[in-house]
Order: structure tokens, then C-alpha cells, then sequence
């Protein structure tokens, strides 16, 4: 009960933290933020791939590593599209005619 009660505390301590390093960014550090965000999603997919491969012993394992490892490239890949999004509205407009 104690360790649950502790991780609950340092789910809250993390939700609340990041809260409020997001809320203080400016727009302009956004997108590179952005980016190395979806580096680190990308050690993520790398460790998801692990799980799933040392779960074959055990059915559950690897179907929990499986869906870690979908999840985990929904992520970097969304990460990726939402990027390319926010780079593409810095560039200037071509206006012909």
C-alpha cells in the first residue's frame, strides 16, 4: 500500500511538473522542443521492442510489448507530422500573379 500511495505521489509531482515547465515555454521553442521529444520517443520504441522480445517465454508479456511497441510509434510518428505542421507555417508563402 505504501508503494502505491509513493508512486501515486510521483504521478501527481510529474503531472503537475510538467504542467507548469510546458505553460512557461515560449511559442518560438515549441517545435524544436517538439523535436527532441519525439527523439526521445524514439529510445521509447527501442525499449517497447525489448519488452516484447524478451516476453516470449510468456504470452502476455509479448502482447503487452507488442502494444507498447504500436503505441510507442503512434507517438513518434504523430510527433513527427505535428513538427513538419509547425515548421511548415514558418515558411514564407510563394504568391504568384
Amino acid at each position: 500500500m505504501e508503494v502505491l500511495v509513493f508512486l501515486l505521489f510521483i504521478l501527481v509531482l510529474a503531472i503537475f511538473l510538467g504542467f507548469e515547465i510546458i505553460s512557461k515555454v515560449p511559442s518560438l521553442l515549441h517545435t524544436p522542443l517538439m523535436s527532441g521529444s519525439n527523439a526521445i520517443s524514439g529510445i521509447t520504441v527501442v525499449g517497447a521492442m525489448i519488452a516484447a522480445g524478451l516476453g516470449q517465454g510468456n504470452d502476455l508479456a509479448a502482447m503487452l510489448g507488442g502494444a507498447a511497441v504500436g503505441f510507442a510509434m503512434i507517438n513518434v510518428v504523430g510527433g513527427y507530422f505535428v513538427t513538419d505542421r509547425m515548421l511548415n507555417m514558418f515558411k514564407k508563402k510563394d504568391k504568384k500573379g
